[in-house]
């Protein structure tokens, strides 16, 4: 059976030593992940009493810059050095890549940033695993399964969602290619991780969404149109991360002075504004999507500003930020679209984040496992067609396609 090609058994003991490596990658990688989760809830809470703080941002990004430009340069690939080591095991991943993505995402955070959580979760995960790994020498663990594990448990963990996490730390390597084998091993650490993160007091968001059934056709042509726009959302969002990144880059100076020069640009608007909207997480504006129709401009916002940061340099993920953006733009369209705004927010919520990653399948779960079941058709649809419609680009550069 395929699903069993994970590993060469040779007996008992060897199944007994790999299914311990599991729990033990699944629970420290899930502690990890409820240790961001809280450190950014206690970075919320800082700078929702502190506007102040948003002044700071540039010196917040002088020193998240200077840890990991002397701590640890090969790590500011983040993402892209797990998946680097996916397909060309070399070296093990730097041990320092898990402490510095979670002080640099916090960092962030207590300034203000717009940025996620994703991101840190799973470069946790991958060093955690990569590294557990090395303890079980005599089961000689593949290293790009290592690299799934990791990624499956911090993702799954960090959302609260064990089945989109297992299907996605196999997905995000490589686009519209799914290598079964590796399931039955996703799927047991992505739920130790996420009962393991739930052992703390750590909260995930949850979205109330009415039952519709109306399949008109007229119902069914605004959702192949709204799943359009949705895959465009995602095609600007990850050539804009991509063109931030490489704008920074020209600038003549050592890396470290990129988010100075980002934070400067960045708080500018933000203080002569007043407005914390489009700070942080935002996950209070996504709940709010669910609840009324969200602002016509708020998906747009968000987008330019959690591009940017990233762009110049500042730590944290992209996925809740796609969230945010897919929710909102859900959400607005509701004024001209006859769909409830609640269904379409969901709707953009996933396949937003769908188009920018190339992981249909991950978010087709995600909604089920977030929005319930009775919704999955309007799912699909969304995902996968967002899937299409953006085509190549991916956040990720260094996934395969």
């Amino acid at each position: 059976m395929r699903l069993l090609q994970f590993h060469n058994f040779k007996n008992f003991k060897d199944i007994l030593g790999f299914l311990l490596m599991i729990l033990l990658i699944g629970f420290s990688v899930g502690s990890a992940s409820a240790v961001l989760l809280l450190a950014l809830e206690w970075a919320f809470e800082v700078r929702s009493q502190n506007f102040w703080l948003v002044a700071l941002l540039p010196l917040g990004g002088l020193l998240s810059g200077i840890l990991y430009f002397y701590g640890s340069k090969e790590s500011e690939k983040g993402n892209n050095l797990i998946i680097d080591q996916f397909f060309d095991p070399t070296k093990r991943l730097p041990w320092l890549m898990a402490p510095l993505v979670l002080v640099g995402t916090t960092i962030t955070h207590v300034f203000g940033g717009s940025v996620g959580r994703e991101g840190s979760a799973v470069q946790m995960g991958g060093v955690i695993s990569d590294w557990l790994g090395a303890l079980f020498k005599w089961l000689n663990p593949n290293r790009s399964l290592l690299m799934i594990l990791g990624v499956s448990a911090g993702f799954a963990s960090v959302f609260g969602t064990p089945l989109a996490g297992a299907i996605f730390g196999i997905e995000v390597f490589k686009r519209g290619r799914f290598q079964i084998n590796y399931l039955l091993p996703s799927v047991l650490v992505a739920f130790v991780a996420d009962f393991s993160c739930n052992l703390y007091p750590v909260h995930h968001a949850h979205f109330l969404v009415p039952v519709f059934d109306d399949w008109s056709f007229e119902t069914v042509f605004w959702i192949l149109i709204v799943s359009v726009l949705f895959g465009a959302t995602a095609w600007l969002f990850a050539k804009l991360s991509h063109y931030f990144g490489a704008l920074f880059k020209r600038i003549p100076l050592k890396s470290f002075w990129y988010p100075v020069i980002g934070g400067i640009i960045f708080m500018i608007p933000i203080l002569l504004s007043g407005n914390t909207r489009y700070l942080g997480l935002g996950v209070e504006v996504i709940e709010s999507a669910f609840i009324e129709p969200s602002l016509s401009y708020d998906f747009i916002f968000k987008l330019l500003l959690t591009t940017f940061i990233l762009g110049a340099g500042f730590k944290g993920g992209e996925v809740t930020p796609l969230f945010f953006i897919g929710a909102t733009l859900g959400s607005a369209l509701s004024i001209f679209v006859p769909i409830p705004f609640a269904l379409l927010a969901a709707m953009g919520f996933v396949a937003v984040f769908s188009g920018a990653t190339n992981t249909p399948l991950a978010c087709f779960l995600m909604g089920g496992e977030l929005f319930g079941w009775q919704h999955s058709v309007f799912i699909f649809v969304a995902v996968y067609i967002a899937f299409f419609v953006s085509g190549k680009a991916s956040i990720y550069s260094s996934q395969r396609i």
